[in-house]
């Protein structure tokens, strides 16, 4: 079987973590490495992570996370954060592209044209693009830590009022999620049965 899929078919959510496991900076920085593999609307990358890791970070958090202890045990826990889709950063996040001869110019400039006719004025559709491009980082780093042998578990219990003041989030942000990060305790359940395909496809 090959990895990705062996990963797919044995990734779990953990719900409980074991807080005496640390994670180095090294670590944390290459699973956020891997994480901005994920793709993302004309590369706009529009997201990042704030990894909350410090007792005293991890107790502000969880103070408005719904008092969820897996965010003070867990390693390290990010807050996901959404930056709304802004087509006037198309040009620069395709520069690197360009001056690697993966992408013509006359290419990029499209796509900046495309992008400002697809989110100008278009508040929900830049909001959509940070939860779509959010979702696939973040979908990257769950697999990454699962191949390094760590655990994730993502969460949408918080007040994100809260969050975003707490943690500086700029007017262009918001907080997605949060996803805990360490060493799976013993305790967690295996991973739960799925609904079945027939359920869930349509083939036209």
């Amino acid at each position: 079987m090959h990895p990705i899929i062996q990963a797919i078919e044995e990734r779990r959510t953990v719900n409980h973590f074991d807080p005496t496991r640390e994670l180095s900076d090294e670590v944390i920085t290459d699973l956020v490495r891997l994480a901005t593999l994920a793709p993302s609307s004309f590369n706009l990358q529009n997201w990042r992570l704030i990894g909350v890791r410090t007792p005293e970070a991890k107790a502000r958090l969880r103070q408005i996370g719904w008092d969820q202890p897996k965010i003070t045990e867990a390693a390290v826990t990010f807050v996901v954060v959404g930056q709304l889709a802004d087509h006037q950063l198309v040009p620069d996040r395709l520069k690197p592209a360009v001056d690697a001869d993966i992408m013509p110019q006359a290419v990029a400039t499209g796509w900046a044209g495309a992008a400002k006719r697809l989110y100008d004025e278009q508040p929900q559709r830049q909001r959509d693009e940070a939860i779509r491009s959010a979702t696939l980082g973040v979908s990257t780093l769950i697999f990454a830590a699962h191949a390094m042998g760590l655990a994730t578990g993502p969460m949408i219990g918080f007040d994100a009022d809260d969050v975003a003041k707490e943690f500086d989030l700029a007017e262009d942000e918001f907080p997605v999620m949060l996803v805990a990060l360490g060493y799976a305790a013993p305790e967690n359940w295996v991973q739960k049965p799925r609904r079945h395909v027939s359920n869930v496809l349509d083939l036209v």
